[in-house]
Parts: C-alpha cells; structure tokens; sequence
C-alpha cells in the first residue's frame, strides 16, 4: 500500500514541476517580450553566462539543439554585439563564443526581474518553508543530475 501512496505523490509532484515550469517559462517570454531577443537566444546567453565561453558543439549539446540552428542562432546574436567568437588560445582551430557586455546585460535584466516575480510568488511563505523548498530542489537537481 505505501508503494501505491507513494506513486500518487510522485505523479501529483511531476504534474506540479510541470506546471511551474510553464508558468516560469511563460512569465519568462514575458519578461523576454521587452528585450531583442528570441527564447532560444535567452537560453543560449544563459548558458555562456553560468558557464563561461564555449564552442558552438558545446552550446549546442547543452541547449538540446541541431549544430547548425546553433549556428544560426549563434550569427544572429553576434550581429546584435550580444555575443562574439574568438579563437581558443592553446587551439588555435578552436572557436569559442564569448558573451559580449550587451548580452551580459540583457541576460543580468532578464534574470533579476524573473527573480523579482518568484520573490513576490515567494513572499507568502514563511522563511523556513522558504529554506526548505531551496534545500529539495537543490536535493532534486542534484539527485537528478547524478542520474
């Protein structure tokens, strides 16, 4: 019988998860819809912004997407000066993609004013609940990414 109850409560958080999700993805094309750039390209920024320059291989592996959309993508937001490619320094056949200010900026923007909207989201719960949901998803993401 645990095992059934137990069931329900993974079906019931994976629905949940999933409907966040959503609503942060839409609040975050909101947010998205003031600024230059596409989802796609917001994600890409992301990226170069958490984890510094890399190849279009690279961004293209950790984005889910095609070498040659990445490439696309990646044309179009170096002719906005978001970001620029530069040869590697111990290879050079190497490119990598380097997040330019104007894109570090954008992103910073982007960032802060999702946080702002989960912070009001968040104002109604008490600091310890608040702790405590941090600590899950950092146990969540951790256990999923061991996977």
């Amino acid at each position: 019988m645990d095992q059934v109850k137990n069931m329900e409560h993974v079906a019931e958080i994976e629905k949940e998860l999933r409907y966040i999700s959503s609503l942060i993805k839409q609040k975050g094309r909101e947010i998205l819809s003031n600024y230059k750039i596409t989802p796609p390209q917001f994600v890409a920024l992301q990226w170069l912004f958490e984890d510094g320059d890399m190849t279009i291989g690279e961004l293209s592996t950790k984005m889910f997407l095609a070498f040659s959309t990445t490439t696309d993508l990646i044309d179009r937001m170096e002719k906005n000066l978001l970001v620029m490619r530069v040869k590697d320094e111990k290879d050079r056949r190497v490119v990598r993609i380097h997040l330019l200010e104007e894109g570090e900026r954008i992103i910073d923007e982007v960032l802060k004013k999702r946080q702002h909207y989960l912070a009001d989201i968040l104002s109604n719960f008490t600091s310890k609940e608040t702790a405590s949901l941090k600590e899950n998803l950092i146990k969540l993401h951790h256990e999923m990414r061991e996977e």
